[in-house]
C-alpha cells in the first residue's frame, strides 16, 4: 500500500524516459511558465511524477529541481507516487457525515483492503476523503474519476466499487 507524498531518494527506479520527451518536445522554448502544463502532461503520460522525469524537465528547461518540487508540493493535483487508474474521493463535510459517510468510508477500506490517502497494490484505486465535493444535495457522497455516486448505502457503496 503506498501512504501520501513523499520526495523520491536518489535510489528511486528510473522510468522509460520516451513519453518525457514526447511532452518536452511540444515545449520548443520552455519557459518557467510552460512548467505546470509540463507537468501535467507527464503526470498525464505516467500517472505521477517520476523522479528521472523531472531532472530531464531540469536538465531541458534550465529550471532547478527545487523550483519545480516546490511546485509539485505546492499544488495538490500532482503526485510523486503512482496513483491508482480511479481515484475514490469521499465527502467528509457536514451533511455527508450526519447522513452516514462515516460508514462510507469504513466500508471503502474494508472493500479495498487500504486506508485514506492510499492505493491499492494493484494500483486499481487510490483512496481520498475530502472535506466537500459540494453537492450536499446527495449527501452521503463520493466520486469515482469524474462521477459522483448520491445517497449512498454501504451495500451501494460495494456495488459501485465492485463494478469498477
Amino acid at each position: 500500500m503506498h501512504k501520501g507524498v513523499t520526495l523520491q531518494t536518489e535510489g528511486a527506479p528510473s522510468v522509460d524516459l520516451t513519453m518525457c520527451h514526447a511532452v518536452l518536445s511540444k515545449f520548443n522554448r520552455a519557459t518557467p511558465s510552460d512548467l505546470i502544463p509540463i507537468l501535467q502532461q507527464i503526470q498525464d503520460a505516467y500517472g505521477y511524477l517520476p523522479r528521472n522525469a523531472l531532472e530531464e524537465i531540469t536538465d531541458r528547461t534550465r529550471i532547478p529541481l527545487s523550483k519545480i518540487y516546490g511546485v509539485i508540493t505546492f499544488y495538490a493535483q500532482f503526485s510523486l507516487e503512482p496513483r491508482g487508474k480511479h481515484t475514490i474521493k469521499v465527502c467528509t463535510g457536514t451533511a455527508c457525515h450526519i447522513k452516514g459517510a462515516p460508514d462510507i468510508k469504513k466500508k471503502i477500506t474494508e472493500v479495498l483492503q487500504i486506508s485514506e490517502g492510499e492505493t491499492t497494490q494493484d494500483f486499481k484505486f487510490t483512496y481520498e476523503p475530502v472535506a466537500c465535493l459540494g453537492t450536499c444535495f446527495l449527501a452521503p457522497v463520493m466520486m469515482i474519476d469524474d462521477r459522483y455516486y448520491g445517497k449512498l448505502t454501504v451495500e451501494k457503496t460495494e456495488t459501485v466499487l465492485k463494478s469498477y
